[in-house]
């Protein structure tokens, strides 16, 4: 069987249960899980008859995707529908960064532009921004609200591709690093934490790669020790959140009570989980955004949330393989640059609820509820899509040529 076969089997099955457990039954969620699945088949119809490169980086984020929607749905059906109206506006997007990826060239040449895109937003969300969690880093429109620094983490990768395949005689190190450290300082002033700690390991992950003075390397994760001292000292909500890390049981009902809430949900679970619909994932607060991956655990298992791991393992083996095959530096920087993005994301937040690190705030990418993360995260996997239609060009061309 095809895993576009499959991945119906299984959307059918979630949704389909999760049908028979609601009281009363509510036609609305075989509806909205049609919707769901009619898209990812109209969508993978068209990579696949388009000729758009890898077949599977599609199929893996929608798979995340739908079990994102099945559990928000099951938490909160309102917050479900829109995660669904959300994934529609995600896909589109998709395929309108993969067109203008492969329409627009030298996009090596626009290094200022990123640079001066990502202040823009950083000087918006300073002057508009509202404070969530301890963190000024959200833009309220109206009834809409929108975090830029979802979208700045996208133009950071570009520039930091954009950096490595500049001129060499237009190159200056300390620019570069002045650039880099000045989102950082921006996201720690915004007290994003999380963010910031991102933004460092794509940085010093490439950094490492493509620049061979290991002594500045050195520094610059002596650097990074002092941001975490200064912003653990100066952030009351990052103090709570590593105190809450180290001990969570000495203060059960107050720092410590997400992360004790999820390791009982975690422990709940077993192996097999206690069905879906049948845990209280209720219990933990913010458990559609931050601590959605506990409430996979409680109510699938552990065997579920290996699963999902296994998911994300799979996309990052995609990603780093699409890498390698690349020829172009300025194209293998960008692709290494949005899987490093999304692979330290989704360690930091597994890693979080299950107390292996401190708890960041930042959301499981395709699965916690959120607009904004969900519609970056397959803009920038619609441009890895456009690289990986790129690569199999260029292997197209090499067998041709040993032939």
């Amino acid at each position: 069987m095809r895993p576009i076969g499959i991945m119906v089997i299984i959307n059918a099955l979630l949704f389909g249960l999760l049908f028979l457990l609601v009281e009363p039954l509510d036609p609305s969620i075989l509806m909205a899980g049609g919707i769901l699945t009619l898209l990812i088949i109209i969508s993978y119809i068209i990579i696949v008859k388009g000729n758009m490169g890898d077949q599977y980086l599609f199929l893996i984020i929608s798979m995340l995707s739908s079990l994102g929607v099945v559990m928000i749905y099951r938490l909160d059906p309102v917050f479900g529908f829109r995660q669904i109206t959300w994934y529609a506006l995600g896909v589109s997007l998709y395929f309108v960064s993969y067109i203008i990826f492969l329409w627009v060239k030298n996009w090596d040449r626009y290094l200022y532009l990123y640079i001066g895109f990502g202040m823009l937003l950083f000087l918006l969300t300073f002057a508009l921004g509202t404070t969530v969690k301890g963190a000024t880093n959200w833009i309220r429109v109206g009834g809409f609200t929108f975090q830029p620094a979802e979208i700045i983490k996208l133009s950071f990768v570009f520039f930091v591709a954009a950096y490595f395949t500049f001129p060499e005689k237009l190159k200056n190190i300390y620019f570069f690093l002045g650039v880099v450290y000045l989102h950082i300082i921006f996201l720690v002033f915004q007290r994003d934490m999380g963010m910031a700690m991102l933004f460092y390991g794509i940085f010093i992950s490439i950094f490492y790669v493509y620049y061979q003075d290991y002594k500045l390397f050195l520094y610059n994760l002596g650097a990074s020790i002092l941001i975490v001292v200064f912003g653990y000292y100066t952030m009351t909500h990052v103090q709570v959140r590593f105190e809450a890390w180290l001990n969570p049981w000495r203060d059960i009902a107050g720092r410590g009570y997400q992360i004790t809430q999820s390791l009982f949900a975690i422990g709940t679970g077993g192996f097999f989980g206690t069905g879906l619909g049948m845990g209280s994932p209720d219990f933990i607060p913010e458990v559609h955004t931050d601590f959605i991956f506990s409430a996979i655990c409680e109510e699938m298992g552990v065997f579920g949330g290996m699963a999902v791991v296994l998911l994300y393992f799979i996309l990052m083996y995609r990603g780093f393989k699409i890498t390698l095959t690349i020829q172009n530096t300025f194209r293998k920087i960008l692709a290494l640059g949005i899987i490093l993005t999304y692979s330290y994301q989704t360690f930091m937040i597994i890693g979080g609820v299950i107390k292996l690190i401190p708890l960041t705030g930042i959301t499981l990418p395709f699965i916690s509820y959120g607009g904004s993360a969900l519609v970056s995260a397959f803009i920038a996997f619609g441009i890895m899509q456009a690289l990986s239609k790129r690569s199999q060009e260029v292997e197209e061309l090499l067998d041709l040529g040993e032939q």
